[in-house]
């Protein structure tokens, strides 16, 4: 298992997601994103609007996940 928090995955908080791989822990992520756009957190939204803007640059969003998935692939096992 290796470990990663909101924040390092462009979210707003500390909370963190154990997974085998980086697909597992993207979904973790992506699921806590959609419980706090269900609660409005104003954080969670700055957030999320931030990465639509990344999204809407071509290639700049699979730049960003890439690096993640880099970083995700360097952490030492839990």
């Amino acid at each position: 298992m290796k470990t990663m928090t909101c924040n390092q995955l462009g979210g707003a908080c500390k909370k963190a997601f154990s997974a085998e791989t980086f697909e597992e822990l993207a979904e973790l992520s992506k699921q806590h994103g959609a419980e706090m756009f269900k609660q409005q957190d104003k954080a969670h939204l700055e957030a999320m609007g931030k990465m639509q803007v990344l999204m809407k640059k071509p290639g700049e969003m699979e730049q960003w996940f890439n690096a993640r998935r880099a970083e995700f692939e360097a952490l030492a096992m839990d």
